[in-house]
């Protein structure tokens, strides 16, 4: 009952809020700013690319309170959660006043290895009590996203240190799962519309992040196909399912097709008849070699993978097909049907 009645506080959040996201991690020099979302760009006219690298007090100006910016500065270094209301300017110039949100993504020794940012921008003459009740959302809003991203992120820490080639494929690889994480979200407020009632429709999300995975992953000569039914789940499995379909897809357009000029990727989701689902990855590209462990756990995509399946109590069946590669998902999950 717990679950069904936060999700359902979530999907009221996002859709009384645009939220701006940022994250910056604290091992690289100067806390550098590494990824941000749309709602980021909108709120300040910063484009992504001339902010990753930098450190976030470029948003500071002349009449940018000290004593906000000390605030903050504390806070993250003692790795406490910390709210500001704060004056910042945009690319242009002019100032905006924003409630912003710092929170730390700790390691299991409690160290923060990332820090999550969240902007509300203050609009003069907001009524008091709107205020509130978006700040309630807010809260609820950002325990969802530290949630999120905690399965994300927590595994670079593993490579920082260890494995500098790994670490950079793996970072290279972050801002696509964050759109992942950002297509949920921006799900849950089309969900808010229709049904409210703590379910999110998985069909329209996956056949989202198929479409965005083909045209960033895909080229000239890859085919892509989908087939996804239409099923309603709760958020937490609706997020893990998003997240190891991205995982898997991309895997696909990625590797599947070394050294070939052409080739076809399909995604199929269905409902089970014992309950359930299936979800099914194929390609008719070079295959994996009969020998090689796939999800690989020496890889933080293997490791994503593995981790998102057991959260689901999921099974995965790999093999090779005529041609190609079969990935196969039983995820044992309960769904609804507003149909």
């Amino acid at each position: 009952m717990s679950m069904i009645l936060g999700d359902s506080e979530v999907l009221i959040g996002f859709s009384r809020l645009s939220i701006a996201m940022l994250i910056t991690n604290p091992a690289m020099d100067d806390n550098p700013i590494i990824y941000v979302n749309d709602a980021f760009e909108r709120t300040t006219g910063y484009n992504r690319s001339s902010v990753i690298g930098r450190n976030c007090r470029f948003l500071q100006g002349e009449r940018t309170d000290k004593r906000d910016v000390d605030r903050l500065r504390s806070a993250m270094e003692n790795a406490r959660d910390v709210t500001v209301d704060i004056l910042n300017y945009r690319a242009d110039g002019t100032s905006f006043r924003n409630q912003l949100t710092i929170t730390p993504i700790l390691n299991d020794d409690g160290k923060p290895i990332y820090f999550l940012g969240i902007q509300k921008e203050l609009v003069p003459g907001d009524r008091v009590a709107d205020n509130q009740i978006e700040d309630a959302h807010l809260d609820v809003v950002r325990g969802r996203v530290e949630q999120d991203l905690s399965i994300i992120l927590s595994s670079l820490q593993r490579l920082q240190g260890k494995d500098a080639r790994g670490l950079a494929h793996e970072v290279e690889a972050l801002p696509r799962r964050l759109e992942c994480l950002q297509l949920v979200y921006e799900e849950m407020r089309l969900s808010d519309r229709r049904v409210n009632d703590g379910f999110i429709d998985l069909g329209s999300l996956l056949s989202r992040i198929a479409n965005a995975i083909s045209f960033h992953e895909g080229r000239v000569g890859i085919r892509f196909n989908q087939s996804v039914e239409p099923i309603e789940v709760n958020l937490e499995s609706a997020t893990r399912i998003g997240l190891v379909t991205c995982e898997v897809l991309s895997n696909a357009f990625r590797h599947a097709f070394d050294g070939m000029q052409q080739g076809f990727v399909e995604l199929r989701v269905t409902k089970l008849a014992a309950g359930g689902l299936r979800i099914m990855v194929s390609d008719d590209g070079v295959g994996i070699p009969a020998s090689a462990n796939w999800p690989n756990q020496s890889t933080m995509g293997g490791q994503l993978i593995t981790q998102l399946l057991n959260g689901l109590d999921a099974t995965i069946n790999v093999a090779r097909g005529a041609a190609g590669t079969v990935v196969l998902i039983d995820v044992p999950v309960g769904f609804t049907d507003h149909r």
